[in-house]
């Protein structure tokens, strides 16, 4: 069975204080042209990510594994396709569910309805799906009394359900989740991992980065370490995570 995500020497690079990017360019920037003006200063060039290779079968559950700032998030974005690479390719087999931000990429002036029809429609649902789905959204992410207020007006905690509900409701075979079960409550929380065990037992692939150990070894068996923008691990989860504990307990030292 050929792979749904294949990446190859995958890099990407910023500039370091994050004002202007000599690469890592967006879509949107590819799409318009238009090019980023180049840094002055070469030596506050870094790679975020460099020489990852990889690649996940339909179905696996993929745990991300490393502290803040290691590109976790960033490969999150290029697998999505909100960022190109500036070294090698990533190849994605089917559409892509990503909940990568607590925003969900939500239109921030768009009420939580408008945002609802915004997203299924981009991930190629039609009226009528999105009708049909349109009272379990709502319902999942408990927002019922503000379906009509701005998205940029909600809390934390309501975005991401909003987010999740009507990411994990989309019919794309891979999802990618960030970090967003640290923010809602328990109660919502239990409610998401119900959702994304159905996702599992249905076939679909996820990646997922969390800093819980209990959240990822309760959906994942395999685990990549990022480390300094590298690929350190590719394996099972518990070695990834075994990986990560000792070398942050030398930092620590």
């Amino acid at each position: 069975m050929a792979p749904v995500i294949d990446a190859h020497e995958l890099g990407i690079r910023f500039d370091r204080n994050r004002r202007r990017r000599r690469g890592g360019r967006r879509l949107k920037d590819a799409l318009t042209g238009r090019t980023p003006p180049p840094t002055k200063n070469k030596s506050k060039d870094f790679w975020a990510l460099r020489d990852i290779t990889f690649s996940v079968d339909p179905g696996e559950a993929v745990g991300l594994v490393g502290a803040n700032g290691q590109g976790k998030s960033t490969l999150l974005k290029l697998i999505a396709g909100v960022l190109l690479p500036d070294e090698g390719r990533v190849s994605v087999q089917g559409g892509v569910a990503p909940l990568i931000e607590v925003t969900g990429g939500f239109v921030g002036s768009l009420t939580a309805r408008d945002n609802i029809w915004l997203t299924g429609g981009l991930h190629g649902l039609s009226k009528q799906e999105i009708e049909e789905r349109f009272d379990e959204i709502v319902d999942f992410a408990e927002v019922g009394d503000f379906l009509d207020t701005p998205f940029r007006h909600f809390s934390s905690g309501m975005k991401v359900r909003l987010g999740f509900s009507v990411i994990t409701t989309l019919d794309e075979p891979i999802v990618l989740v960030d970090e967003v079960l640290a923010v809602g409550d328990r109660a919502f929380r239990e409610k998401c991992y119900g959702r994304m065990s159905e996702l599992l037992s249905g076939g679909r692939t996820l990646f997922l980065v969390s800093h819980s150990e209990a959240d990822l070894r309760r959906f994942c068996k395999r685990g990549l370490y990022l480390n300094e923008g590298r690929l350190v691990t590719d394996g099972p989860l518990d070695d990834a995570l075994e990986q990560y504990n000792s070398d942050a307990s030398k930092r620590r030292r």
